[in-house]
């Protein structure tokens, strides 16, 4: 649905290469391409998916706090979805993005390894969100609070039996409640190289094989280790229709100008009145929680509710209206980019922030009181989470240039190493920037040559005309030989 580039391509690539890059097929099949992707070289990221993805986070945050007052106006009032099934989306849209930036630049080989990592980035944001609950819980038992939040921490379990508590928590066979989103993230992080190819080639078999995993995730929970006999409280096999939604969307998003006619009109319908249909059932006759199971499995009303607003978001998108929302609120948007920080300490803001009302619940003598100190402590929250975001954006910012420039690279994900890129140049040929006055290119191998032959002509290997374009063409894309 969104048509927009979250990771342009390096500006140091040839004419064949940024060909390949924007769609068009190449005889060169060492070079990755992405289909029909539009691609922006003004930003690095996109700032509305980015928007998208902080704004999911602070209403995730928000939604853990129980006595919150503006979670009764978030997404899981409304309709029979929440900020879960959007930070999961947005999950697997920015997963393909950033496949296929580094596909193109250093390889699969290079994604591989790369997500291999942020499996790796996940799992300790995993372990560090656990510690901070046990540490709140025990930090509760010994002031002598005890609420409902108390439940949530496995600090009372972890005083019975500590060390198969923590056992089962590095083995993801006992997950605190509001950390179990991650352990599903480990799995989809190591899953995506893999699937990312099959969805970019073959995108209607990506498509049935995950319906047809999403219809068996019942069956299959049993699958996963876990001490807690309800298993999971999110199904990987079923959950992972949400990122395959978003990858697709990525690697083959629905044009503007079919969002724009007739048929895509009567889908612009048809979504809203699902979408009104749905908030009012949940407003005016079952405003109660949904059972837990629904959400464990993701049940098919989640599903429809959940796309019937993507595509109402994505017409808003198409209009421009998500971009402006993002250049008023950058703050948000460095949420989006700082997700897993954001998400990890939102953890334990959102349990100070519930715990303090809980506390002070006592005190209120009015509802005009209690609102008012919900408000507030909503705000706080809200403020807390974006103090988080802009520290971390700032103290990444401040690290060495070359620590950065290895980390973060040109177009948003992570470059490759400078011997790994000395490799990559050894297999390609590199144009050079071609002047009124020079007569000569050299390739990277040092040897001269004119600048009207290519090295296939020097070396009698054949290379394509397209290398041989001007990289005056590269702004367009022009296709033609």
């Amino acid at each position: 649905m969104f048509a927009e580039p979250i990771c342009p391509p390096p500006a140091d690539f040839t004419t064949s290469q940024y060909k390949q890059y924007c769609g068009y097929r190449s005889p060169s099949p060492s070079i990755p391409y992405c289909e029909k992707t539009t691609v922006s070289r003004d930003s690095t990221r996109s700032k509305s998916v980015d928007f998208l993805r902080g704004l999911a986070l602070i209403v995730i945050t928000l939604d853990h706090v129980s006595h919150s007052a503006l979670s009764h106006l978030t997404l899981h009032t409304y309709a029979f979805c929440d900020a879960a099934e959007v930070f999961v989306f947005l999950g697997g849209y920015a997963s393909a993005a950033a496949y296929c930036a580094m596909t193109a630049r250093g390889g699969a080989a290079q994604a591989q390894r790369r997500f291999l990592k942020r499996s790796w980035e996940i799992y300790r944001g995993y372990l560090l969100t656990a510690a901070l609950m046990l540490l709140c819980g025990l930090a509760m038992i010994a002031l002598h609070i005890h609420t409902a939040v108390l439940t949530y921490t496995d600090a009372p379990l972890f005083l019975v039996r500590p060390l198969q508590t923590l056992l089962d928590i590095a083995t993801l066979r006992r997950q605190p409640d509001l950390a179990a989103v991650l352990p599903m993230y480990i799995g989809f992080a190591l899953c995506v190289p893999l699937v990312a190819p099959v969805v970019r080639r073959q995108p209607a078999t990506a498509l049935l094989a995950s319906l047809a995993l999403w219809l068996c995730a019942p069956s299959l929970a049993h699958l996963l280790p876990s001490a807690d006999p309800i298993g999971w409280s999110f199904d990987p096999f079923a959950w992972q229709l949400m990122l395959m939604l978003g990858m697709l969307c990525r690697l083959h998003p629905v044009s503007a100008m079919f969002q724009a006619s007739r048929a895509g009109l009567r889908l612009t319908w048809i979504a809203l009145v699902i979408a009104l249909a749905f908030a009012a059932y949940r407003l005016l006759i079952d405003n109660q929680p949904e059972p837990g199971y629904l959400k464990q499995h993701l049940s098919p009303l989640r599903v429809v509710s959940f796309v019937s607003i993507a595509w109402l978001v994505a017409q808003l998108s198409r209009l421009g209206w998500i971009d402006r929302l993002a250049a008023a609120l950058p703050p948000v948007v460095t949420v989006g980019r700082q997700g897993l920080t954001c998400f990890v300490w939102g953890t334990l803001i959102s349990i100070v922030a519930d715990t303090a009302l809980q506390v002070a619940a006592s005190a209120f003598h009015t509802r005009t009181q209690a609102v008012a100190a919900a408000l507030s402590a909503d705000l706080l929250t809200i403020a807390a989470v974006l103090a988080v975001a802009i520290a971390t954006a700032r103290l990444k910012a401040n690290r060495p240039i070359s620590q950065r420039q290895h980390r973060t690279g040109q177009y948003g994900c992570r470059a490759a190493a400078p011997k790994q890129e000395r490799s990559i140049a050894r297999r390609r040929v590199w144009e050079t920037r071609r002047s009124s006055t020079s007569r000569y290119r050299f390739d990277f191998r040092g040897v001269s040559r004119p600048a009207g032959r290519s090295p296939g002509q020097l070396s009698g290997r054949g290379v394509g005309r397209s290398g041989l374009r001007s990289e005056r063409t590269i702004a367009g894309c022009d296709t033609g030989n």
